[in-house]
């Protein structure tokens, strides 16, 4: 419904209103003319019960919850209070006579008590029925702000959570290169250093993939190699270099050959390269 719609109707719903006032207004007066009220009294009566059904109406759009539930309960009560007077009017014709100032409700004895106690407990009770709905409507505090703000919380928890999830700060790796081993390794190092830094895009692709499991074997995982003696790696290392000159015999080469520790291989290389300058004095 459009804007100019919805102002036609709550007009028409306010001229609906106003003159059913009328109508209970009426009633009301007669009503409290009959239980004593004076002229001014009984002009002011049908406000007070008609007019908190309204108050406790408005405070039904308003308030939430408990407080609402409350409301509801004040409008139904005065609704039932005024349709029962109303009621009682139609059925009374000494209350239609406005000569008259005082009439018996009703002809049964506690009848009557019963509908004069209520005609004269509703004054009381739009006073502390009416001050309740207000102070409840004055300190009421719309749901949908403290929603926002929790939404804004939770939003602003999520966004620096996945911004540390995605930009994950590696450290960086040291790799130890021994003197025989930079030769080797040189351009390795010189293709690692020009490799230009991956951009933040990348690192959150990478880092929300499934990551594979690294580092160390643990020793129970790993295949049995049987442990070699020296004499046995010197054996392998000169069947192995048995074709080599002294200037071949390296330890990053020995180590290749036969598969064997860098430290172990500098011995062995030592080793062998005594033994070939030992064998050409001999043979000189």
């Amino acid at each position: 419904m459009n804007r100019k719609g919805k102002i036609l109707l709550v007009l028409a719903l306010v001229v609906v209103v106003g003159m059913a006032f009328r109508v209970s207004w009426n009633a009301l007066r007669d009503v409290a003319k009959a239980i004593g009220a004076d002229a001014t009294a009984a002009m002011l009566y049908p406000f007070v019960v008609d007019g908190l059904m309204a108050l406790a109406l408005v405070a039904t759009l308003v308030l939430t919850g408990k407080a609402k539930t409350f409301a509801l309960r004040v409008l139904a009560t005065y609704a039932l209070a005024s349709l029962v007077l109303n009621y009682v009017h139609g059925l009374v014709p000494q209350l239609h006579d406005r000569a008259v100032d005082w009439s018996r409700l009703a002809d049964w004895g506690p009848a009557n008590w019963a509908l004069v106690l209520l005609a004269t407990s509703l004054p009381v009770g739009s006073i502390y029925f009416g001050s309740d709905l207000v102070a409840k409507v004055l300190h009421h505090q719309p749901d949908h702000d403290t929603n926002q703000e929790k939404t804004s919380e939770v939003t602003v928890n999520r966004s620096t959570s996945d911004l540390d999830k995605s930009t994950p700060q590696h450290a960086p790796r040291v790799f130890e290169v021994t003197a025989d081993q930079s030769a080797d390794h040189a351009p390795v190092l010189e293709s690692i250093e020009a490799t230009p830094a991956p951009s933040v895009a990348a690192v959150a692709a990478i880092a929300h993939r499934p990551r594979r499991t690294t580092g160390r074997v643990p020793e129970s995982a790993r295949s049995p190699r049987p442990a070699r003696t020296p004499e046995q790696l010197l054996e392998e290392a000169r069947s192995a270099t048995a074709g080599w000159s002294v200037e071949e015999l390296t330890a990053e080469a020995i180590r290749k050959a036969v598969r064997t520790s860098p430290a172990k291989a500098r011995v062995l290389r030592e080793t062998l390269r005594a033994e070939r300058t030992t064998g050409e004095g001999e043979a000189a």
